[in-house]
């Protein structure tokens, strides 16, 4: 096994892509992890510090994620180093450069992640004829502007506090990333009557137990302002924001906030994950273990793939957005009803739904891999 990948396991990783064009200043790594189901869908993520054990688990996640949602795509995910801040110029350069060195993947396609947008998947289109989460002029479906990550989100929490027996309305939620996935998903939470509390990006985090004025924080945020520029609430560090008292707490931005260093902080009744892989394998089993209810990753942030999927067959946004609900409340309820049926975590539960529908796809295939 490759001395930086997490596992290596009867699901895969099928295939790992290393890029390097130091003339370029290009570094990044492709991890297909199982292709039995179809060609797989999985984001590019820009960042300083990604490796590879993190693709390879973001690659893993979009597996179950993808099987789990009913798709017939399998799961994979790239990685480039770099700073998504760069001038256009330069961060084009390097993601179509990228794009380029992928040309005969055909079993992968790429798709918008963090530091990654609409503009970037044309870029990748424009090199290499395969991507997802498209501009509106080349026939794709916005997926940052209509927030279909956040419209899952939101079915997911209300399906998980229905079956804790609290009602969606009223409800007070904390959200960590204030990025495309955290801003819907505030945004769909409270017109269903939900209260925001607290909020954090990059440069801290905010708290205002009788709920922000969502408008006015959108506000700042679209004029380039960070949360805590938002009157009339408290500041609050990053960490405090993790045991801010809350209904549902929403992790939306990078991997492992949640670990057992303060995994105790949490003074949630329901997580419900916005980002990909937040809450350490350790951490998520203590929270299970004090009752607080977890929505796995896989199944509650599932709407951007699913609309990307959609998008791939020429769906309109409204037939998109329909499946995501459709799909999610679906999956949620299936996922807690095993759990509490089975007595197993929920994440538990949900791999098993999904290792299910790899496991019959590679049954399949002459190779069992694809």
């Amino acid at each position: 096994m490759h001395p930086e990948l997490p596992f290596a396991d009867d699901l895969g990783p099928a295939r790992v892509i290393h890029v390097h064009q130091p003339a370029l200043g290009l570094a990044g790594t492709v991890v297909l992890d199982n292709l039995a189901c179809g060609p797989a869908i999985g984001g590019l993520r820009m960042a300083v510090d990604v490796t590879t054990a993190e693709c390879a688990r973001l690659a893993r996640a979009m597996t179950l994620k993808n099987a789990a949602a009913g798709l017939p795509h399998g799961g994979g995910k790239s990685v480039l180093r770099g700073d998504p801040r760069l001038p256009p110029a330069d961060k084009e350069r390097l993601i179509r450069a990228f794009a380029a060195a992928l040309r005969h993947e055909q079993g992968y396609i790429v798709g918008p992640d963090m530091g990654t947008d609409e503009t970037c998947m044309a870029w990748v289109k424009d090199e290499i004829g395969r991507a997802a989460g498209l501009p509106t002029a080349l026939g794709g479906i916005p997926l940052d502007e209509i927030g279909a990550t956040g419209w899952g989100l939101c079915h997911a929490a209300e399906v998980a506090l229905a079956r804790l027996g609290r009602p969606l309305d009223g409800a007070r939620i904390a959200i960590q990333g204030f990025g495309a996935v955290g801003r819907h998903a505030a945004r769909f939470l409270t017109a269903r009557g939900a209260r925001l509390v607290a909020v954090g990006d990059s440069a801290g985090a905010i708290h205002q137990p009788a709920g922000i004025d969502l408008d006015r924080l959108l506000a700042i945020k679209d004029g380039g302002g960070k949360v805590t520029a938002c009157p009339g609430a408290e500041v609050i560090t990053a960490e405090q924001l993790i045991g801010v008292d809350c209904d549902v707490w929403i992790p939306a931005a990078r991997p492992d906030v949640i670990h057992a260093g303060n995994v105790d902080r949490v003074r949630a009744a329901l997580l419900v994950q916005g980002a990909n892989i937040p809450v350490t394998p350790d951490a998520e089993r203590s929270l299970h273990a004090r009752g607080v209810w977890v929505v796995p990753d896989f199944i509650a942030n599932a709407g951007g793939v699913i609309c990307a999927a959609f998008e791939l067959r020429g769906a309109t946004a409204g037939a998109a957005m329909a499946a995501v609900e459709e799909r999610i409340r679906a999956n949620t309820t299936a996922v807690l009803e095993r759990a509490q049926a089975g007595g197993v975590t929920p994440r538990q539960a949900a791999e098993a739904l999904a290792l299910e529908r790899v496991h019959g796809a590679m049954r399949t295939r002459r190779w069992g891999i694809y």
